[in-house]
């Protein structure tokens, strides 16, 4: 039961906000040291041996450290993140909102549905949540409320489209998945074609819908965009479907493998910076910063994430959780709700990051076991992390739109207008649960 309580009192730690990587990495030292210390005492061995075995116990971080460094499919990381700052710096976003406002201005929820496509092509082309968030709460949000839009339904769909992100190809949470799970990238980017695109249609359904039924919700727009034509429009999305292509279409038709893909995006990025007059080795610089800081953040919950759960095995804390989920009623499904259960629950309160690397690992292990489909378990599971970007209290796409909304909006309201959306998240994740060959598996 060690390992155990171990997991229970990194999750302590999460939530009185200690950082994500030391939290993992001292409490794996200190929960190592007094399972050796029990074995050992309990077989009558001295306190010597109990530092031996200890210290052998943590003699092969180095060679995990270095296999983690020389991962070519976590490579994928640092370039699509760097491929998202500078399309973020260029002014990516803000064009393409005119260009979707000049579309979608005279269809009711026009701007709101606006929002929403241009967060699944930020998502397609830089794959950075936060980014979203942030550029569509600058750009979006004031000019909805300018025009009448219910403040909940604003806050709310920026923050849906924002974390569209993590499940539409390439993201770096399906990339690191294919890491955890041993699957190659580009087939789980092919798997979440389709509920991606689920998604998307089903928050501008919804959009319609309420907006027709609630018409003071969401005002017509005769013009949003000023004078731009739908020639215009057409230009300015040409760029980043164009850049789409390269990078999904070289990993689809196999020309390319994601890292090498990535690699183009980042060239294709900083050309599109050019084109729009936005680059500046300053600029380079700046987001070649922001990638590093973003890459060691990521890297070094990894390698905090390694020691928890080489530790956790050798306490036999996960064959403790096997015998617990092979013995539910359902067997196969009662795994999988009680899986799906689990990471949603935890999602309220911790990041991705850690579910990804502390739990997943778990799971996987029982999954082949009963026999289930790795890739249709992974894409559940991703579309089951992008839900704990929008659920209170700590969805971080929360934070982000509050961090730049006007001081007119409350917390309160943002929480309230992500509640649909996490709502029609949760639908969808049944749906691909309990009919996985409409989704194409």
């Amino acid at each position: 039961m060690i390992g155990i309580y171990m997991f229970i009192a990194a999750l302590v730690l999460l939530l009185l906000g200690y950082p994500v990587a030391f939290s993992f990495g001292v409490i794996a030292m200190i929960f190592g040291f007094i399972a050796v210390f029990i074995e050992i005492m309990a077989n009558g061995g001295v306190f010597v041996e109990v530092l031996d075995e200890f210290f052998s116990m943590f003699s092969m971080m180095p060679y995990r450290i270095y296999s983690i460094m020389t991962n070519k499919v976590l490579m994928a990381v640092p370039l699509f993140i760097f491929m998202g700052i500078v399309l973020e710096k260029s002014g990516l976003a803000l064009r393409l909102l005119e260009s979707m406002g000049t579309l979608f201005g005279k269809i009711r929820g026009g701007l709101a549905i606006s929002t929403v496509l241009v967060g699944s092509l930020l998502a397609a082309s830089t794959g950075v949540v936060g980014a979203s968030v942030v550029a569509m709460g600058v750009i979006s949000l004031p000019v909805m409320l300018k025009y009448g839009y219910n403040k909940e339904l604003s806050t709310g769909t920026i923050c849906a489209a924002g974390t569209l992100g993590q499940i539409i190809p390439p993201s770096i949470i399906l990339i690191i998945l294919g890491d955890v799970f041993g699957l190659p990238v580009g087939d789980l980017f092919k798997a979440a074609i389709y509920p991606s695109l689920a998604l998307v249609v089903s928050y501008v359904i919804y959009i319609l819908v309420i907006t027709n039924i609630k018409k003071d919700l969401a005002p017509i727009i005769e013009n949003i965009a000023g004078k731009a034509s739908i020639t215009d429009a057409l230009i300015a999305i040409f760029p980043p479907l164009l850049l789409i292509v390269m990078v999904l279409g070289s990993i689809f038709a196999g020309i390319a493998t994601p890292t090498e893909s990535a690699s183009v995006g980042c060239v294709g990025a900083v050309i599109m910076a050019a084109v729009y007059k936005k680059f500046s080795f300053k600029m380079l610089e700046s987001a070649a910063r922001d990638t590093v800081k973003i890459t060691a953040m990521v890297f070094a919950i990894l390698i905090g994430a390694t020691a928890f759960s080489m530790v956790f095995v050798y306490t036999g804390a996960d064959t403790i959780v096997e015998n617990f989920m092979t013995s539910l009623p359902g067997e196969k499904w009662g795994f999988l709700i009680l899986s799906m259960l689990v990471i949603l629950l935890l999602g309220f309160f911790i990041d991705f990051f850690e579910i990804s690397y502390i739990v997943v690992p778990i799971l996987i292990p029982i999954s082949v076991s009963i026999g289930i489909d790795p890739i249709w378990f992974a894409i559940l599971i991703a579309m089951n992390l992008q839900t704990s970007f929008l659920t209170p209290p700590f969805g971080f796409s929360l934070f982000y739109l509050k961090g730049v909304a006007p001081s007119g909006i409350k917390t309160t309201m943002i929480y309230k207008g992500v509640m649909p959306f996490i709502l029609i998240q949760i639908t969808i994740l049944i749906t691909l649960l309990l009919f996985p060959k409409i989704f194409g598996f």
